[in-house]
């Protein structure tokens, strides 16, 4: 897709005000040729003795009117077109984060927070100059430099053709050093996306930095980044700091051309003092739109390079996403079936181990029923987790509700019938009660219920300000096992008859973990539940427990069945049996 259709839409709906904001800025070019003209007059009548007090107050009024519209007119066209380039910055931006919202999980196992973050201000802020000031830049070297050589050409054509001698270098040179001055930006722009993104990972992770020394391998780290940025940056200095010079220089060859032949025309009155000091003044005029060339070439080519980084992240299409006849509609009670499942992240996407991380799964979880699941770390109890709200798909195999395949689904009725608790549970750094109810208005009560629920009310108590107290990045201010309980909390207040938990006990003590058992105990047979977890308490009395490893289930059953049959469950449950006994002594 061309990368102008990006900003295309924001144009068209801006359109009448982009209109109006050129029309005032041509006003205000012709505007500044009249005044060479009234100089003219009064340079002419100053010459030939004919000036009078009055004549001369009469051109200075005329030239503080014109300048009065001038600054009114001017006022008119930012107002126009640099607000029009705002508006044309949000909407890009929105539309950026619109479309990283629609992404799968799948994009951001590779693609790097920083420069997301980069795309999201850099480049959108050059866009932005390129639609605004860039409009502008070309406005008056097109329209303000063809008015003032028509008007130079009306004083004298001889002189304003020499005059213009320059203009073929101007134009060669521009498009030469164009293209270098695009090659460089497309680099700086992606060594200010690095640079981002190790700064931010540095930030995120300052305490970890903090408690090993690391500091100074840090420090260089963002140094080595920083230096390349700049270096980078030098490199597109070395081309725009030749090619300003190069336009200073051939618009001050004109002037010398003006003083020397025009000076002498003036001598043998071919042309007037008057007309000599206009030509001087147009010149001038003509002097911006010369150098606007160079600059609007600049920011023209900061913005397409910025628009075709944006332009990538734009066309990549979601991995996971609704067919053309997926119903919109399922009813609850749900009966979840894997049918034959296998799963494996693609190459790069993460540490792809040398076997798929799933291998044909078998499963029915029936309404109300609650599943465990258990294996050793990289056994795949997350990833099968994942594959139920299709953060993922199956590589083979499929996964049924209610007999439809989740792919037949729409995506928003998929993940409305379930809630989630993540193995890493993520705070926003609001307050408690926004983490816990995501911005939604909920009766006081119910949000009760589900702090008592998640063993939060004494937590609550504790803090000077309640729910409303802030959590900081992350959650910064909390200890684990809080974030923990804020995270189930925030599951058990959305009535989805799915719930998917990823060892929702794992950071608690045993007493708090206790009583979220029970909360969860309470919840069989009301909702379908299924717990991946390492402490086995979690799932004592689960309807039904799969063992996991090496991707594969190997044993099923209950408690009491798996215990007595052996392997690794009966292993972990005689290991953990005895912590608690300890604990509990």
């Amino acid at each position: 897709m061309n990368p102008l259709r990006l900003i295309k839409p924001s144009l068209i709906e801006n359109r009448t005000r982009i209109i109006i904001g050129l029309i005032s800025l041509i006003i205000v070019d012709f505007l500044q040729l009249i005044i060479p003209r009234i100089i003219k007059t009064a340079v002419d009548e100053l010459t030939l003795y004919q000036a009078s007090w009055e004549g001369l107050m009469r051109q200075a009024f005329m030239i503080l009117i014109v300048g009065l519209c001038i600054g009114g007119f001017r006022y008119v066209w930012r107002r126009c077109l640099l607000g029009t380039s705002r508006r044309v910055e949000e909407a890009l931006r929105n539309r950026l984060f619109g479309h990283l919202q629609h992404l799968s999980a799948r994009f951001f196992d590779t693609a790097a927070t920083g420069d997301l973050m980069a795309h999201a201000t850099n480049d959108i802020n050059q866009v932005r100059m390129a639609t605004g000031m860039g409009m502008v830049a070309l406005n008056d070297a097109i329209v303000l430099g063809a008015a003032a050589i028509g008007f130079m050409l009306y004083i004298n054509v001889q002189l304003t053709l020499l005059v213009l001698i320059p203009a073929p270098l101007i134009v060669f040179g521009t498009r030469f050093f164009s293209r270098q001055m695009h090659k460089r930006y497309q680099t700086v722009q992606k060594s200010f996306s690095d640079l981002t993104e190790v700064v931010r990972e540095r930030l995120a992770g300052i305490r970890v930095i903090k408690a090993y020394t690391w500091q100074a391998a840090s420090a260089d780290a963002v140094e080595t980044a920083s230096r390349r940025y700049v270096n980078e940056n030098l490199a597109l200095v070395r081309v725009t700091g030749a090619f300003m010079p190069m336009m200073v220089l051939l618009t001050n060859l004109s002037m010398v051309i003006v003083l020397g032949i025009g000076g002498r025309q003036t001598i043998l009155q071919e042309i007037t003092p008057g007309e000599f000091v206009a030509f001087i003044s147009y010149l001038g005029l003509l002097t911006w739109p010369m150098m606007a060339m160079g600059w609007v070439t600049n920011l023209i080519q900061r913005g397409k390079a910025s628009l075709q980084r944006l332009n990538t992240i734009l066309t990549t299409q979601p991995h996971i996403e609704d067919r053309p006849n997926a119903t919109a509609h399922l009813t609850p009670p749900c009966t979840l079936a894997f049918q034959g499942v296998s799963f494996h992240y693609r190459a790069g996407e993460r540490a792809t181990p040398a076997s798929p991380v799933l291998q044909d799964i078998e499963l029915t979880v029936e309404p109300g029923q609650t599943l465990g699941i258990v294996g050793p770390p990289g056994a795949g109890k997350t990833t099968l987790l994942n594959l139920i709200p299709r953060l993922y798909d199956p590589t083979a195999g499929r996964i049924l509700l209610n007999g439809i395949d989740l792919r037949d689904i729409r995506l928003n009725c998929l993940r409305g019938l379930m809630s989630s608790v993540p193995q890493e549970p993520f705070l926003f750094a609001g307050t408690i009660r926004d983490n816990i109810t995501l911005g939604r208005q909920v009766d006081q009560h119910r949000l009760d219920t589900v702090l008592a629920q998640a063993a939060l009310t004494r937590t609550m108590a504790a803090f000077p300000r309640g729910l409303d107290t802030l959590v900081g990045e992350k959650g910064v201010v909390l200890s684990g096992g809080q974030k923990q309980r804020i995270a189930l909390a925030r599951a058990l207040l959305v009535e989805a008859p799915l719930m998917l938990l990823d060892d929702p006990i794992s950071q608690v003590d045993m007493a708090t973990g206790r009583r979220l058992i029970d909360t969860l105990q309470g919840l069989q047979g009301v909702r379908t539940l299924l717990i991946a977890t390492h402490r086995l308490s979690a799932i004592r009395q689960a309807d039904r427990i799969v063992v996991l490893q090496h991707g594969r289930i190997v044993a099923a059953g209950n408690h009491d069945d798996l215990v007595r049959d052996g392997g690794y469950y009966a292993e972990t449950a005689q290991m953990q049996a005895v912590t608690e006994a300890l604990d509990a002594a």
